[in-house]
């Protein structure tokens, strides 16, 4: 898994409007210092042996850095995003990649926060909403792939998408912030059987969920000391990255890659 991935730039990132806690027009970013960290993410994918392809961002789309938002991939199929209104430019752009590279694309009937709500784990989906995501989309979800969806609400817009606050290490193993989960949610991620690492505040706030592995080797943000640890004591190559102009638009390593290697659930016995 996250072995092949779809980013776009920093080119033209910058804040022009506010759809998260972590966005503030009167705090832009340093453009430079965007750029270098998202190229620097890239070439971490790429020195992990990861294949890296890339979507020319655009001037109207200040946010298409974040291409987790534009669809959710598995098995060669994609569901479109469908933002807020602010983000919503972007979707035809990643309809034309997707359609160009051979993939077959469906509309999301719902609001979908594409990737960031959606996180492939084996047989489980988990899947957020109530922030971004319509909850009517994990039936569409779960009939067009074939996964078992868990359906995951967390607390506030402070976790605006689940990928801030559950990672996917491996199919056996996620790691989540559990006061941002709601209670019957946490009770849900409990019950899959599944090695679950918490992680504490100071670590989730830092971005520290919003991370890519591959089961080998987990790209994440800097600042989070102990969970580093913990995935390093388990054998994982981990490597941290400077992240702190991109998460001036609310997003770290996570956000900025968009996976197309999903693979379909395996089969029930």
């Amino acid at each position: 898994m996250n072995r092949d991935l779809l980013m776009s730039d920093a080119a033209h990132f910058r804040i022009s409007y506010e759809i998260n806690p972590y966005m503030d027009r009167s705090c832009q970013p340093d453009s430079d210092a965007a750029l270098a960290e998202h190229e620097a993410i890239a070439a971490a994918h790429r020195s992990a042996g990861r294949t890296v392809r890339t979507m020319k961002s655009v001037p109207e789309c200040p946010d298409m850095v974040y291409t987790a938002n534009g669809a959710f991939i598995c098995d060669r199929r994609a569901v479109l995003g469908n933002p807020p209104a602010a983000r919503l430019e972007e979707i035809p752009y990643f309809h034309s990649w997707l359609k160009e590279n051979e993939f077959d694309v469906f509309d999301a009937p719902y609001a979908f926060s594409g990737q960031g709500d959606t996180l492939a784990c084996g047989r489980f989906l988990l899947a957020g909403y109530g922030r971004r995501t319509d909850r009517r989309m994990h039936d569409f979800l779960a009939e067009l792939f074939g996964h078992e969806v868990v359906a995951l609400r967390t607390v506030s817009e402070k976790w605006y998408d689940l990928d801030l606050a559950v990672s996917v290490i491996d199919e056996h193993t996620l790691a989540y912030y559990p006061p941002a989960l709601e209670t019957e949610s946490r009770g849900r991620l409990k019950d899959l059987g599944l090695e679950l690492i918490e992680v504490g505040a100071e670590d989730a706030q830092a971005f520290a969920l919003n991370l890519i592995s591959d089961g080998t080797t987990v790209t994440m943000t800097q600042g989070a000391p102990r969970l580093s640890a913990a995935l390093r004591e388990r054998g994982l190559t981990v490597v941290d990255l400077d992240t702190t102009e991109l998460r001036k638009g609310g997003g770290g390593v996570r956000c900025t890659a968009l996976t197309l290697d999903n693979p379909a659930p395996p089969r029930r016995q």
